[in-house]
């Protein structure tokens, strides 16, 4: 196995450019379509806002000794408030996924004029 060069080894794994002429606009995530994929990415932001809030808000909870507590509860905790996150984002229901979205879109489409 040949030797490998560091600086060799990180250039080789650097993205490259887009090739002069390529259509530019703003990353997203999955999809050929832009539309589905900038109202994914307006989800997937609501859904890591709300993660967030909750965990937040529930960090000055104490856990009860009765009925659990420990590391178990506070990883649990965790996971159901991503839940709960992904849960409130796919419904719509504070409209932060949607403000996203139209924002992607609208800068996408004054990048391309």
């Amino acid at each position: 196995m040949a030797d490998l060069d560091p600086s060799t080894a990180i250039m080789a794994a650097a993205p490259t450019p887009p090739a002069f002429g390529a259509p530019r606009g703003i990353p997203m995530g999955g999809g050929t379509n832009p539309t589905e994929a900038a109202k994914k990415t307006g989800q997937d932001f609501e859904a890591f806002f709300v993660t967030s809030m909750l965990e937040s808000m529930m960090a000055g909870l104490k856990t009860d000794k009765m009925f659990g507590g420990g590391q178990g509860e506070t990883l649990y905790r965790s996971m159901l408030n991503q839940y709960y996150g992904k849960a409130i984002a796919a419904r719509g229901t504070l409209g932060i996924g949607s403000m996203i979205t139209h924002e992607i879109l609208r800068m996408q489409e004054s990048a391309n004029k």
